[in-house]
């Protein structure tokens, strides 16, 4: 199978103005060492933008503190990159909204973990980042900038998951991403609020008859590969397919878990990850090329390998369009070819055996 980059994940900088529960990078409002310059950080983006063009998207911590975020968005629009931006959205005013239109930004990504600012607010641990958030979407839909919205959620918030989607559609978002929280960085303090494995399948039935019914925005759940078996079965019962659409500049198509086979996530200081959730690095780009890494490491071929997947995974029918969580089996299990420890299937060969 010929495995092609579709959507590269950046952390142009791990600085950020809030402190979020689930933060992957534990990150603070203060300066790190070793982050990319404006040069290098062009210079990335040219080495890759000569064997791939991928959707690429700066992320953070928060991109917009960075001064020279939009040169480096302009740049890579003019490498012939697809440039997205990824941000909490308590920065976006009038003159940020400006720079997005004229560096070639496609699409914006905002996060709304709740309808409402105590439930948001909570989860950011920041008074006024729900307002934030409201009066960033504001700017876009004045400036007539696509966004989509992206939740994330444990136990406690998960009670608002509905409600959260609700808003997002009433915003205008062009897509909703619900979140199923990876416990890594400062998530790792998350462990107890995990959402029950029960109440995680339920969710993701929730979310198949959702999906079903809505007829104007791409919604589809995320670090949440077993849905792709949810779907399959759900299917079969009522012998119909599901129709999917594919969001413009999004990675298309319907499988689960895709780390390292079409996605990855670079950090503040090179390394490259097969998603942002992950805890071990492929290898570091100021010391090997992205296709080096893409093509050869052993981490990524481990990944693309299911025959390597174990326990419940390795034994599954719908391995092929699931793949379990990899970064979540690490978490829990502490092996990343292990089964996917918040999944409640049990494989056909499995029952054969009982």
């Amino acid at each position: 199978m010929n495995f092609e980059p579709r959507w590269i994940a950046w952390e142009s900088t791990r600085r950020c103005n809030l402190s979020c529960i689930h933060c992957r990078s534990s990150s603070e409002n203060c300066s790190y060492e070793g982050e990319y310059t404006t040069e290098e950080a062009k210079e990335l983006l040219a080495r890759i933008s000569r064997d791939y063009k991928p959707v690429f998207v700066l992320s953070g911590g928060e991109p917009l503190l960075r001064e020279d975020i939009f040169e480096i968005a302009t740049f890579g629009t003019q490498v012939g990159l697809k440039m997205c931006l990824a941000t909490n959205g308590t920065l976006i005013d009038d003159g940020i909204c400006r720079e997005i239109l004229r560096s070639g930004i496609k699409v914006v990504s905002l996060s709304l973990d709740g309808p409402n600012a105590r439930v948001h607010d909570d989860f950011r641990r920041q008074d006024g980042a729900f307002d934030g958030v409201l009066r960033g979407i504001e700017f876009l839909k004045r400036y007539e900038i696509p966004f989509i919205i992206n939740s994330s959620f444990t136990k406690r918030n998960q009670k608002y998951i509905e409600e959260t989607y609700r808003l997002a559609k009433k915003l205008g978002a062009r897509a909703w991403y619900m979140f199923m929280i990876v416990p890594t960085g400062r998530g790792e303090d998350a462990f107890e609020e995990l959402i029950d494995p029960v109440d995680y399948e339920k969710i993701l039935v929730w979310h198949y008859y959702m999906e079903k019914d809505e007829k104007e925005m791409l919604v589809r759940p995320t670090c949440a590969p077993q849905y792709y078996r949810v779907v399959e079965r759900m299917n079969m019962k009522e012998d119909e397919k599901l129709v999917r659409r594919n969001l413009k500049f999004g990675t298309g198509g319907s499988k689960g878990c895709i780390a390292a086979q079409y996605i990855c996530f670079i950090n503040n200081i090179g390394d490259v990850y097969p998603c942002s959730y992950f805890p071990f690095s492929a290898g570091n780009l100021r010391e090997k090329s992205f296709k080096e890494i893409w093509e050869n490491s052993e981490l990524f071929k481990d990944l693309r390998d299911f025959g390597k997947y174990k326990d419940n995974c390795g034994a599954c029918e719908y391995l092929n369009i699931c793949g379990g969580c990899r970064a979540r089996a690490y978490a829990v299990k502490g092996d990343y070819l292990a089964g996917e420890p918040y999944c409640r299937y049990v494989p056909e060969k499995l029952r054969r055996k009982e």
